[in-house]
């Protein structure tokens, strides 16, 4: 397991050489100067968000990386039963609503997040899943159910599987297995995590979504990270998905048929990316990998379906 150092937004892996890419550059000093306007408490995002990923000590979560490498955990989402299939009848005409129960965290002077920002995030979810952009209807579709606001120092900027996280969703998560909770906060260095479906029953008090708050839409981060797919990178994972990468160029990847292998994770959207030697270029614009928010445009029709399944069988 790479050791994890620095603190706040600085945290990085340090075992993989941090490197500045230019086109981040202009997504770095925008966040700089909203971090320096909200005051000294927020630290400053470091612009050595790669690919690479780490192995992390929450059990059954994903994340998507910023300052440092995506935390991939020990603990994958458990695979739906064989005997279990949705039949084609199920499949064609599935929809399902999920209520969204937002639960913003500040620390008095960094984190706030308005209400309009938070409308245009669940209608950024909404579309992504819809199909808008590309890709398949997945059939989810997303109701804003309530917002809280909390100051909370130690929350805001908490980390995956610290106390201080376990303390913040005991005391916030609403709704069943099939509300997705979704907190924001500094993202601890991360631009988000997640649990999987199959952990629900386990621990259903921590099931749930954390977003840095300026991946909102209108954030810093502009077209890179502030387009609001980050939650919908992070809900694919609380909705059972792997990353488009899961496995390198093997045989099993990401469990998800119609999705082309993928050896490394994608920065940015290189256009024509090809990293196995398996037919089809790297799913760049696959919301699973780890492209830029305005390269992503799609889910598959397989990974639709397994969400279907996961969701069916973990959540229902």
């Amino acid at each position: 397991m790479p050791a994890v150092s620095g603190t706040g937004q600085g945290v990085r892996v340090s075992s993989f050489v941090n490197r500045v890419r230019p086109s981040f550059v202009l997504a770095v000093i925008a966040a700089a100067a909203y971090a320096a306007a909200a005051g000294p408490a927020l630290a400053r995002p470091t612009a050595d968000r790669g690919p690479d990923c780490m192995v992390s000590s929450v059990a059954g979560a994903g994340a998507r990386g910023l300052a440092g490498r995506e935390p991939i955990t020990g603990s994958f989402p458990r695979e739906v039963p064989a005997t279990f299939r949705l039949s084609t009848a199920a499949a064609a005409t599935f929809t399902a609503t999920i209520p969204v129960y937002v639960h913003v965290i500040t620390d008095g002077k960094a984190g706030a997040v308005t209400d309009l920002r938070i409308a245009r995030q669940i209608t950024a979810l909404g579309k992504t899943y819809h199909g808008d952009f590309g890709g398949v209807d997945t059939g989810f579709r997303f109701q804003l159910a309530a917002v809280d606001r909390t100051v909370n120092k130690s929350w805001f900027r908490a980390g995956p599987g610290t106390a201080a996280e376990k303390q913040m969703k005991r005391a916030l998560r609403a709704g069943g297995a099939n509300a997705l909770n979704v907190y924001t906060t500094t993202g601890a260095g991360f631009l988000g995590w997640a649990t999987f479906p199959s952990d629900y029953a386990g621990a259903p008090l921590f099931d749930g979504v954390v977003v840095d708050f300026r991946t909102l839409p209108g954030g810093p981060y502009g077209s890179a990270y502030s387009l609001g797919y980050t939650l919908t990178h992070e809900s694919g994972h609380w909705l059972g998905l792997y990353h488009t990468f899961e496995g390198g160029c093997g045989s099993v990847g990401d469990r998800v048929s119609d999705t082309p292998p993928e050896k490394v994770p994608t920065d940015g959207c290189p256009i024509g990316k090809n990293t196995c030697p398996a037919p089809g270029s790297d799913p760049i614009h696959n919301y699973m990998d780890y492209s830029y928010d305005s390269c992503y445009t799609k889910f598959t029709a397989g990974q639709a379906a397994r969400m279907r399944s996961q969701w069916s069988f973990y959540r229902l």
